[in-house]
C-alpha cells in the first residue's frame, strides 16, 4: 500500500467499530488489517487513546458549521443539530467513539460547541445557562442519531424483523390493567417511526423548550398566571 495516513487509520478503525464494536479496535488489529507494522500506527497515534480521539474529530468532521450569518439563532440553532444528527447516522460506533474520549479534546466537536454556546447567548442566557443548553442540545443530537442505527447495527433484515416482533409481543403481553398505555402503543414503540419524523420530532422538542424559555426571559410577565 501507499504512505499511511491517519486518515486511513481511523477510516478502517471506524469500519471496525461499526461492525465489530470498539474493543475490536487494537492498535495490532488495524497494522495486520493495513498490512502494516504496530509502529507505524504509532508515528500516528501513541496510544489507543489518542486513537478514539482521532476517530471522533474524523466523524465529526464531514460537517462543519456555518459561519454565523443574518438568520434567525433558532433557524441557525436547528441547523446544527440536524447536521450534526445527518453526521453521526453515518456511524454505528459513533456514540461510543464520543462517550470514550474527552470531547474538548476534539477540535472538530469543538467547533460545534463554541458555535452553540455562541448561539445560546445570542438569545439571550446568561453563560452559564448557555453552557448548560449546549450541552443538552449536543448530547441530544447524539442520542438522537444513535438510536436507529444502534438498533440495526451489525444485524439482517430477517434479525431486525424478529427482534422487533418480540419485543412487540413482550410489551404487549404486560398486565393491560397496570400498564395500559405501553401495552396500547407497543407497536410504534418498537417498530420506529415514520421516515423523519423520529428526527424532526426530537430537534422540535429540544429546540421547543429552548426557545420557549428565551422568551420567557425576554419576558417575564408572560411567566405570570392571569387567575382573574
Amino acid at each position: 500500500m501507499g504512505k499511511l495516513t491517519a486518515h486511513a487509520i481511523v477510516e478502517r478503525a471506524l469500519e471496525i467499530g461499526d461492525t465489530e464494536g470498539l474493543d475490536a479496535v487494537t492498535i495490532r488489529r488495524l497494522a495486520t488489517d493495513l498490512g502494516v507494522t504496530p509502529m507505524a500506527l504509532y508515528w500516528h497515534f501513541k496510544n489507543k487513546e489518542q486513537l478514539l480521539v482521532g476517530m471522533a474529530d474524523h466523524l465529526i468532521s464531514g460537517f462543519a458549521p456555518e459561519p454565523a450569518d443574518d438568520r434567525s439563532w433558532q433557524c441557525q440553532l436547528r441547523d446544527l443539530a440536524e447536521g450534526l444528527i445527518r453526521v453521526l447516522r453515518r456511524y454505528p460506533c459513533a456514540k461510543n467513539v464520543l462517550a470514550q474520549v474527552d470531547q474538548a479534546a476534539v477540535p472538530s466537536f469543538l467547533a460545534v460547541w463554541d458555535q452553540a454556546l455562541g448561539l445560546a447567548r445570542e438569545a439571550g442566557f446568561s453563560m452559564e445557562e448557555s453552557c448548560l443548553i449546549s450541552k443538552y442540545l449536543l448530547q441530544s443530537a447524539i442520542a438522537i442519531a444513535d438510536a436507529p442505527v444502534h438498533f440495526s447495527s451489525g444485524r439482517t433484515p430477517e434479525e431486525i424483523a424478529e427482534l422487533v416482533r418480540v419485543k412487540r409481543l413482550g410489551l404487549e403481553s404486560l398486565p393491560a390493567d397496570r400498564y395500559p398505555n405501553l401495552v396500547e402503543m407497543a407497536g410504534p414503540m418498537v417498530e420506529g417511526m415514520r421516515p423523519g419524523f423520529y428526527d424532526t420530532f426530537g430537534v422540535d422538542l429540544v429546540l421547543t423548550g429552548i426557545e420557549a424559555l428565551a422568551t420567557a426571559r425576554r419576558n417575564p410577565a408572560s411567566e405570570v398566571v392571569d387567575t382573574t
